[in-house]
């Protein structure tokens, strides 16, 4: 339910899609489809999205159940369920300053990782969606929207080469609806295609 730029999300029972963005250090964006890549350098980045597909393993624990609500979980739940390793969350529970790995095969999923070792990414910042949305075109328009003033900042305090791309994780309609309303706003060491990685946390 989530969409990527550099990476991938996680949501309910949805699909995923990806957007690159390249970065530099001349402040202009250069944006991709999701088929195409890029290894220009010398721009500044524009994010991208990506869409989860899962649920996580463990639910909200919550304290009582209002009268008449069913205690017992749908049978087949579990089907929906992604199998985590130990170091991997679903995009929306990362916070800022978190860094991760993505894996292209696993939407809306983000591997943690320690910021002072070989990462793709580290999040910006975590925000969340208002209003009321119905497609992918406008969750992304919305959640790029909300990335976009963050991740512009954040990239020009780096060093010149340190940040190639942008990633923007959000949900995707069925998310959002299910409430799944975070969007997490990252710098990616290379716009999707490439191998750079981060070494160390953001300036």
């Amino acid at each position: 339910m989530l969409l990527l730029l550099l990476t991938v999300v996680v949501a309910v029972g949805a699909a995923s899609a990806v957007v690159l963005a390249a970065t530099g250090g001349d402040g202009s964006s250069d944006k991709k489809q999701p088929s195409e890549s890029s290894s220009t350098t010398g721009r500044s980045p524009s994010p991208s999205l990506s869409i989860p597909s899962q649920l996580p393993t463990e639910l909200p624990s919550s304290p009582s159940l209002p009268t008449g609500v069913p205690s017992d979980l749908p049978s087949g739940l579990e089907s929906l369920l992604p199998s985590l390793a130990g170091d991997e969350v679903p995009y929306y529970m990362l916070r800022t300053g978190d860094c991760f790995d993505i894996d292209d095969t696993r939407p809306g999923q983000a591997m943690k990782r320690r910021c002072g070792e070989e990462h793709d990414a580290e999040v910006v910042k975590v925000a969340e969606l208002e209003g009321a949305y119905t497609t992918d075109a406008a969750l992304k328009k919305a959640a790029s929207d909300l990335c976009r003033k963050p991740l512009d900042t954040k990239a020009a305090e780096q060093p010149a080469d340190t940040v190639r791309g942008t990633l923007v994780q959000y949900p995707d309609p069925t998310g959002f609806e299910v409430g799944i309303d975070k969007v997490a706003c990252s710098l990616a060491a290379d716009s999707g295609e490439g191998d750079r990685k981060l070494t160390k946390p953001l300036k």
